[in-house]
């Protein structure tokens, strides 16, 4: 279990996230919505150890405090994020890519098999091994990014924005794919703007509005809260990226 207490980011005198905290179980869907600059990117930043919590914050994932670890023994503790923009090696084959994500020495023993793994989930990788992923689609590289993240075997897998730039086909390829995530026994934890598909497949979720927790329930309560409709699931904020 992913459990997070306290958590607060200052960019200097700019508060971006203050006492925010959270848990993401073994094989649930948690999303966290908010608005653009509500601090999501920065939660996830702090949990993947790119930006440094203020004092007193914790997050522990089988008792080991993340954040008194470097980035990559982070990724070996069990945590892997897919960032925003995907952050894929363009130059660098789809097989190559999925090799970098199987480094670290947790995912030593079991690659082979979850690499199956991952072809289940994204068939059309296996067919296109070989290929630049800078030559893919979008949604192509996303399915890559999140393939190379699930290949270091994650207890946890962090996403943020993964439908940003998509088109509506390939959003509900990418949604249907992560919600067979939870199978492998994988916590994810979802940032999102698309809160009407993210909801559809989430367990559980928390709303987060400059910087702060202003919300949490099962995706099924959310999605019939009022407030969170009109806020959240209306067709001025939700929309579908083409």
């Amino acid at each position: 279990m992913l459990e997070v207490r306290g958590v607060s980011v200052h960019y200097g005198q700019h508060k971006a996230l203050e006492d925010v905290s959270l848990q993401v179980m073994p094989g649930e869907i948690v999303v966290m919505l908010g608005a653009n600059g509500a601090g999501k990117t920065s939660f996830l930043k702090a949990l993947g150890g790119m930006v440094q919590p203020m004092p007193g914050a914790s997050a522990t994932l089988h008792g080991i405090d993340l954040f008194k670890l470097p980035p990559h023994q982070i990724v070996s503790a069990g945590l892997a994020l897919v960032p925003e923009g995907r952050g894929v090696f363009g130059e660098l084959t789809v097989r190559e890519n999925l090799q970098l994500g199987a480094h670290p020495r947790r995912a030593a023993p079991p690659h082979e098999s979850m690499l199956d793994q991952v072809f289940q989930l994204f068939p059309k990788l296996s067919q296109r091994l070989d290929q630049a992923v800078r030559t893919m689609s979008g949604g192509e590289q996303q399915m890559v990014a999140v393939g190379r993240a699930l290949m270091s075997c994650p207890e946890v897998l962090l996403l943020d924005e993964p439908s940003l730039g998509l088109s509506p086909l390939m959003c509900k390829e990418l949604f249907a794919a992560l919600s067979r995530i939870r199978t492998l026994g994988v916590g994810v934890l979802l940032v999102e703007q698309n809160a009407r598909q993210s909801l559809a497949i989430a367990d559980r979720g928390y709303l987060i509005e400059t910087g702060r927790l202003v919300g949490q329930g099962s995706a099924t309560d959310l999605q019939n809260d009022p407030a969170v409709r009109r806020a959240y699931l209306g067709t001025s904020v939700v929309h579908e990226r083409t």
